[in-house]
């Protein structure tokens, strides 16, 4: 076994379950298009990681498993907070020494970000890929630290403070990466393509 674990955690794409606030722009199919495109991408850039790597999935487990490089499993918990910390928990009953946890809804983070966090815990206690709406796009951790999961105002733009502030309490070391941004809105999706040259079509 590896001393480093990687998370995924990803909703099932299912129309109308995914993307909900993107769908209110474009619709629930274009949305569900897009969410297929996210994890594609996540998938893609998380195989190219030297690390075990685990996908984590919102309600229910394909019937197949495409790629034999990632363990599917199901998240459990009552809310995000609960479904990262359990998570955790269960990498580091394994042995794992260094896991990191990514979600599914960047195009702009790739395997090299991954693995430059890893390398970041070597000297810090934690990492943190903040997002630009305020939240955190990636957080890895190399022993259970279960305050910064418990408590928060999920999905709103002060978890990435509220989650620093608390690390910073507790007198653990923090490794900081690039901002960047998820595809949550419509603006999002229009800001990606601006980035990309591309135009919505």
């Amino acid at each position: 076994m590896a001393d480093k674990l990687l998370i995924i955690f990803a909703r099932n794409p299912v129309q109308g379950k995914v993307k909900t606030r993107l769908a209110q722009g474009i619709g629930d199919e274009e949305a569900l298009k897009i969410y297929h495109e996210l994890l594609d991408f996540t998938i893609e850039e998380s195989s190219k990681v030297s690390a075990d790597k685990t996908l984590y999935y919102s309600d229910f487990l394909p019937e197949q498993n495409l790629n034999s490089d990632f363990e599917l499993t199901l998240q459990s918990g009552e809310d995000l907070g609960e479904r990262m910390k359990n998570a955790f928990s269960e990498g580091f009953k394994k042995g794992y020494g260094r896991i990191i946890l990514i979600g599914s809804d960047s195009f702009e983070i790739d395997a090299n970000d991954i693995q430059k966090a890893f390398f970041m815990l070597n000297d810090k206690d934690t990492v943190i890929g903040p997002a630009t709406d305020g939240g955190y796009y990636l957080i890895g951790l190399k022993a259970p630290f279960e305050p910064i999961f418990t408590n928060k105002p999920w999905s709103t733009n002060v978890i990435f403070k509220r989650t620093y502030l608390e690390l910073m309490l507790y007198n653990k070391t923090i490794a900081l990466l690039e901002e960047k941004s998820d595809i949550d809105t419509m603006e999002d999706l229009e800001e990606h393509y601006k980035k990309n040259n591309n135009s919505l079509s």
